[in-house]
């Protein structure tokens, strides 16, 4: 069992541990075996008292008014950006280290932004400001792509399109996408549900995501560009983004444009892409296969389809990926922070 009486095992506290990236994170301690001496579970006070069973133990849901991090090692935050601006310093100051899920210190140059398949070497030790952050959902299975890509040929450019289900904003879109739905199809001029998207998402499509900047970018877009530069090391790199909300329960997809230094080969590209760690290539075997998000498969792999090299540029190609947004853009990438952080001994 995961629950270890050993010295060495870390003490873990799970933040937001009712929302919908809390409740994955516990499924996937479970299978992927990760140790730990003790944990905690903490949320708001809506959801304090609450009991929830980890393990086939029960624990109770503590209120994070008040709760001590003294005695925890590493505290997973997955409640929002305004509880981890205001919580994470104190979580710090009492001697936690922070694996922080949302956008409140991405960009902090004290803090490493990572993805430990793209730049595991981050976590050799204990960061300056006691923080690790987790990329946005859909930077995650991008930077895992264009790692590959920016070793090999060199990226002039990236072009993305994402498709980003509902489960991006937690249970009440997952819920609101549903009762919407139900409304609509009850009454084709309902305007279906609108309290988490403006206007319904239910068989719609809304091009805007996170709250909108003065260039007409959203937010959501700009975290793509300069966390992909952060994670990649590349400062300078030239992508932009539409971020898109559709009417899909979860498992964001994403279309991708790349131009790079020089030709690429459609056959070596599709072995670089197999190559990497947990990732699936669709159409290395049937040209022009490609995932869904119901039919992808393992939710803990990403998975590319329709690779296709430009007609008219030789050094250009797109590619489509689909990624479950709650455990690889969210739970999982955190829980293999700390699975790296404890194979190094900072843990």
């Amino acid at each position: 069992m995961p629950l270890v009486n050993d010295s060495t095992a870390p003490r873990i506290a799970l933040v937001g541990a009712t929302g919908v990236v809390g409740t994955t994170l516990i499924q996937l301690i479970r299978e992927r075996g990760f140790r730990y001496r003790s944990i905690d579970l903490v949320a708001s006070a809506r959801s304090a008292g609450r009991e929830v069973s980890v393990e086939g133990r029960s624990y109770r849901v503590h209120d994070l008014d008040g709760f001590d991090f003294s005695a925890v090692d590493v505290a997973f935050f997955s409640a929002g950006g305004s509880v981890s601006t205001t919580w994470v310093p104190k979580a710090v100051a009492q001697g936690a280290l922070v694996i922080d899920n949302t956008s409140a210190f991405r960009m902090d140059p004290d803090t490493p932004l990572v993805v430990p398949q793209v730049n595991a070497h981050e976590l050799e030790k204990r960061p300056v400001s006691g923080v690790i952050a987790n990329p946005n959902c859909s930077t995650i299975p991008l930077v895992r792509l264009l790692r590959a890509v920016e070793d090999r040929w060199g990226i002039r450019q990236a072009v993305v399109s994402t498709y980003q289900a509902a489960s991006g904003a937690g249970y009440s879109g997952i819920d609101e996408l549903r009762e919407g739905a139900r409304a609509v199809l009850a009454d084709a001029d309902s305007p279906g549900v609108s309290k988490t998207f403006s206007p319904s998402l239910a068989f719609d499509v809304i091009p805007s995501i996170d709250r909108k900047l003065d260039d007409g970018f959203t937010f959501e877009e700009q975290k793509m560009l300069q966390e992909s530069r952060k994670i990649l090391g590349l400062p300078h790199l030239d992508i932009t983004a539409t971020c898109v909300r559709v009417p899909v329960v979860n498992s964001h997809s994403e279309a991708a444009w790349i131009e790079c230094d020089g030709p690429v080969d459609r056959d070596e590209l599709i072995r670089a892409l197999a190559a990497l760690d947990d990732v699936t290539v669709h159409d290395r075997e049937e040209l022009g296969a490609f995932p869904t998000p119901r039919t992808a498969g393992d939710p803990n792999r990403v998975h590319v389809g329709r690779v296709r090299i430009s007609r008219t540029n030789p050094r250009a190609f797109w590619l489509w990926a689909v990624a479950d947004n709650v455990r690889i853009g969210a739970a999982l990438n955190a829980l293999q922070i700390a699975e790296a952080l404890v194979e190094r001994g900072v843990l």
